[in-house]
């Protein structure tokens, strides 16, 4: 059998190794620009222009159109350029105006000599306290799901001895895929120019209800075997239930992460910022679900942290003796 809970240490030092650059990131992009995050106009305000061309133009680069609308319209330079299919580009700026959205179709037309399909564009401005309102709406959703996962799972396991402590452990679990998540948001939008927008809340969420889902059905089995395996030290038992669960675990998360690579890669570039929030959200939620939020139980329920705080200040630590089940 597998020694997942024996070796819980490298696990958790895994997830640092994974969570901390992300969070260097981000501290770089705060001092940068003041935002933990690179936001989209749907957080802090802004246009999104789509134009889309008569005919495809397979040549026509982010990157290159970037620098001609800062050049030639007197965007600013943060300016966010993607491709909309084989005729069409995203533009995501400052907030503009009609006679901007004119002068800005009119040059690229002329710089393509392509004509604008006028029939097919979007045009869209949030302005700053809508952003704003985005915002505050999003930091509550988050806090009011861990909220109501940390009580749900409290009652669920009402019958067990310390039932918040399943529930603390799986939002720990939880917190650990939104580091995960928004570091690698960071990074992406440090290398790439991504921005967070309003479906990166929406996968934001997603990952919260994956991973928690896994993580209870790793508790429940624990809750299982405590009954069946009385007498058995609390390590083994959680132990062993991670083990009966991991090909379920991995076999349900694999058939998602299937599906969502086939919509990254031919799904068009609208979503694949999405999908690709998805794609790491799932494989953490995964992961803590099994190499983290059990793991935690057993250091919670030998005192490790104590110990720990106790070594820490030169305090010798007495060996916390495992709980046996009875």
């Amino acid at each position: 059998m597998f020694d997942i809970v024996g070796k819980r240490y490298w696990y958790f030092a895994l997830s640092l190794a994974v969570i901390i650059p992300g969070l260097i990131f981000m501290g770089l992009n705060l001092a940068k620009t003041g935002e933990i995050l690179p936001l989209a106009i749907d957080f802090k305000g802004g246009t999104l222009l789509e134009v889309q061309f008569v005919q495809p133009l397979p040549n026509l680069q982010p990157a290159d159109v970037k620098q001609f609308l800062v050049t030639e319209t007197g965007l600013p330079g943060d300016t966010q350029v993607q491709r909309s299919g084989d005729r069409g580009i995203i533009i995501r700026t400052e907030t503009i105006d009609n006679a901007k959205k004119t002068e800005i179709q009119t040059k690229l037309a002329q710089h393509y000599q392509a004509e604008v399909d006028l029939s097919k564009q979007r045009f869209e401005s949030v302005g700053p306290a809508v952003g704003s309102e985005v915002t505050q709406a999003a930091i509550i959703a988050v806090l009011a799901a861990s909220a109501g996962i940390l009580l749900y799972i409290a009652f669920a396991f009402r019958q067990m001895p310390k039932p918040f402590r399943y529930g603390t452990c799986a939002i720990i679990a939880m917190l650990h895929d939104v580091l995960v998540v928004t570091g690698t948001a960071a990074i992406f939008g440090h290398f790439l120019g991504w921005q967070v927008d309003a479906l990166f809340l929406t996968a934001l969420l997603t990952v919260i209800g994956f991973s928690v889902h896994d993580t209870i059905v790793v508790f429940d089995r624990i809750r299982e075997n405590l009954i069946k395996f009385r007498g058995e030290p609390f390590e083994t038992v959680v132990n062993r239930s991670i083990v009966q669960t991991l090909d379920r675990s991995i076999n349900t998360q694999l058939t998602v992460m299937f599906t969502l690579l086939s919509l990254a890669l031919f799904g068009g570039s609208t979503i694949r910022h999405f999908v690709a929030t998805l794609l790491v959200g799932v494989f953490s939620g995964t992961y803590s679900s099994i190499f983290n939020a059990s793991p935690l139980l057993v250091v919670w329920e030998n005192g490790e942290v104590g110990q720990f705080v106790r070594r820490l200040f030169g305090r010798e630590a007495e060996a916390a003796p495992k709980r046996i089940v009875s």
